[in-house]
């Protein structure tokens, strides 16, 4: 694979390295809201600064939501501008970034940006090729096939493939395993802990803004993009089912997709409109979070949710698929209740029996609450940079090495 360091020595050959800081650039197709594109921001905001200078480049023009609070961070934010996926002139771009920027790591996020990325830094001068790191965050099966193809043609440049959850590591082909590692990012909890404390509030503003005041209802909450791997039409379905047999449960998404109109009509035309809310892309889907009763997430494919584990770090019991990352963070029964992806009966089902048992709720909260002490995305930051100090020939401090996989 080759990789230098962004002096032009091979790492691990023997150098001294100087006592300048190791610059990093974190590259993702979008600034969107979402689970992505989070991490990086909290990883951002728990990095070493005493050790690693890092830049993000975002490759989509009008995906930039996160931007601002990188920037706010002393993070400089580079806009490749692509219009679109097949718009490729952000790779000369970032080619150009690399070349001035001097970067010692490229740490690409999602299939699309990495794959690209590789024939941009395959294409500089060998001494001046940055080391690459890759961070898979879904099912690698499951990515589309054009995307699935150029990403494992090229994928043996990188000097480090990082997944998220055991779950997708069981997907990578068995060729990549051996030189994997799993890292479960985690959440910023301690901004978490500060919206516990402000539940009540928080809980009071959702009902209003809903239109179901008081304890008429059972607020569930689901933030994700409106998109068909995430499963709405199974959580529509549950709904009319929980409509038809009265059971007070609000259904309340966050998030915004290409299918959010059709939804919307689905809705008003099974007479929904008052037990389904699509609230739409919002910058405080915590706060929303924060003030439900329920989180459920229905997806037909995930990784490892960040939204979920945001929920769980909220202290909110959870509903949700069987699917991907999701069983090796929550225990069915323990935590929430899991169910097959695709069954609206039995999506429908878990809600009902939550819905009727406040009991039973607290107490999975409770228990999602402990254990999201797992999802600690400080400790994650610390792992992620001692990747960085491998691939590039520097031992990571022994207090870091192995944590958080």
């Amino acid at each position: 694979m080759g990789a230098t360091d962004g002096d032009g020595a091979q790492p691990g050959a023997g150098r001294t390295w100087p006592s300048r800081r190791v610059r990093v650039l974190v590259l993702i197709k979008g600034l969107g809201l979402g689970g992505a594109e989070r991490l990086v921001v909290d990883l951002m905001a728990n990095r070493d600064r005493d050790c690693f200078e890092y830049e993000v480049a975002s490759v989509l023009a009008d995906h930039d939501d996160l931007a601002p609070a990188l920037e706010a961070s002393g993070v400089p934010v580079h806009r490749l501008g692509a219009g679109g996926s097949t718009d490729l002139r952000w790779v000369a771009r970032l080619r150009h970034l690399l070349v001035t920027g001097r970067f010692d790591v490229v740490h690409s996020h999602l299939p699309y940006a990495a794959s690209f990325a590789r024939l941009a830094v395959l294409s500089m001068a060998p001494g001046r090729r940055p080391a690459l790191v890759y961070t898979e965050h879904s099912l690698w099966d499951r990515a589309a096939i054009l995307t699935r193809a150029l990403n494992r043609a090229t994928v043996g440049l990188d000097r480090a493939l990082i997944v998220v959850s055991p779950a997708a590591m069981e997907a990578l082909p068995p060729s990549l395993r051996a030189h994997a590692q799993v890292v479960v990012h985690g959440v910023d909890r301690a901004r978490m802990v500060a919206l516990v404390e402000r539940r009540g509030a928080l809980r009071d503003r959702l009902r209003h803004e809903i239109g179901d005041p008081g304890d008429v209802s059972v607020v569930a909450v689901t933030v994700a993009n409106v998109r068909s791997e995430k499963g709405y039409d199974v959580w529509l379905a549950a709904a009319e089912r929980l409509a038809a047999r009265q059971v007070p449960v609000h259904l309340v998404s966050v998030g915004t997709g290409p299918e959010l109109p059709a939804l919307e009509a689905v809705r008003d035309e099974a007479g929904l409109a008052g037990r389904v809310d699509f609230l739409g892309l919002r910058s405080d889907a915590l706060e929303l979070m924060a003030g439900a009763d329920l989180f459920v997430l229905p997806s037909h494919q995930e990784g490892m949710p960040v939204a979920l584990m945001e929920a769980m770090s909220l202290g909110l019991p959870v509903v949700a698929s069987r699917i991907g990352g999701v069983p090796d963070i929550v225990d069915s029964g323990i935590e929430g209740i899991l169910v097959p992806p695709g069954d609206a009966a039995a999506l429908a089902g878990a809600l009902e029996e939550l819905a009727a048992d406040v009991g039973r709720r607290q107490a999975m909260g409770r228990a999602a609450s402990a254990r999201s002490a797992e999802f600690d995305v400080a400790r994650s930051a610390r792992t992620i940079e001692s990747v960085y100090r491998r691939v590039l020939g520097r031992p990571a401090p022994a207090a870091v090495e192995g944590t958080g996989a």
